[in-house]
């Protein structure tokens, strides 16, 4: 954005120099989880830069580390490394919990935001510190307790009990997404729909979803990530079955240093660029649906 003609000098040293320490910010956070990439395709089976690759020769690179992680190894591959598929059925069960846990967290908070956003709701801050305890609560304790509860019900080592640690986990996210969205939420409209003659679930679903639909979006991704990224919960109630993503990079940083692990970090990084990128394109048209325009 370019500055108007009548700023002054000392205006604009602050205004770029506000830029430039912005930049600094945002490469110091960035910097290290971008270095991956090109260890990902790293020839040699140790990470770090070999010579050859600072010199950007071809033959120091090769996709040897991410035909492993697919299962799809050839002879000459095989060198310090077992081509397994731990790491394809640790990226299958890592979907099918996260999205499982994902559609169970929104569903749950979504209703429980809706809930506290009435004015006449009772006692309505001590549900809410409830609601987001597993946010404060150590996640060690938190995981320790889900263990002896869940044991009781025999849940321990199964998909059931993991899909419902997770919904747990990602709940609170949604249910503060979506109570900020309902703060300025105005209540005459479904006022207006029920007038018309609409019962409650068609006013939810052509009412208030559309307009707390980018929170809604925002707290399912947030507990997707939650879900994706848990390791803890899943060392305490996983089985040998339930090996998911998080597990088998910690297993591989203990057990079996390979750049695997480099691989999988980047598939991680470009979802998360992806759905980040997603989230953004539906909060625009959103907000085109909504009549505001957006100003670039």
């Amino acid at each position: 954005m370019a500055l108007p003609t009548y700023t002054t000098t000392g205006q604009r040293i602050g205004y770029y120099g506000f830029l430039f320490y912005c930049g600094l910010v945002f490469f110091f956070l960035i910097a290290p989880i971008f270095i991956i990439i090109p260890l990902s395709f790293n020839q040699s089976p140790f990470f770090g830069f070999t010579p050859e690759m600072l010199r950007l020769e071809p033959e120091a690179f090769s996709l040897r580390w991410y035909r492993q992680m697919l299962g799809i190894c050839r002879e000459d591959d095989i060198i310090t490394t077992v081509c397994t598929n731990k790491w394809m059925l640790g990226t299958v069960n890592s979907f099918i919990i996260g999205l499982s846990a994902t559609f169970l967290a929104t569903t749950l908070g979504t209703m429980a935001a809706l809930g506290l956003s009435r004015p006449n709701m009772p006692f309505k801050g001590l549900i809410m510190a409830v609601l987001i305890s597993p946010m404060i609560v150590p996640l060690i304790i938190t995981a320790a307790g889900i263990f002896f509860f869940y044991a009781k019900f025999g849940l321990v080592g199964t998909y059931t009990g993991l899909i419902l640690a997770h919904t747990a986990l990602g709940t609170p996210f949604v249910v503060i997404t979506v109570t900020a969205t309902l703060t300025g939420f105005d209540t005459n409209l479904t006022r207006a729909s029920a007038s018309l003659g609409a019962n409650q679930l068609k006013t939810f679903f052509k009412v208030i979803m559309p307009l707390i639909l980018p929170g809604v979006i925002s707290g399912a991704l947030f507990a997707f990530i939650t879900s994706f990224d848990e390791v803890v919960v899943v060392l305490f109630l996983g089985s040998v079955d339930q090996i998911t993503i998080p597990r088998q990079m910690w297993a591989g940083i203990r057990q079996e240093i390979s750049p695997v692990i480099l691989c999988m970090a980047t598939c991680l990084v470009a979802l998360s660029i992806t759905l980040l990128t997603t989230v953004e394109l539906l909060r625009r048209r959103s907000e085109r649906l909504r009549g505001i325009k957006l100003r670039n």
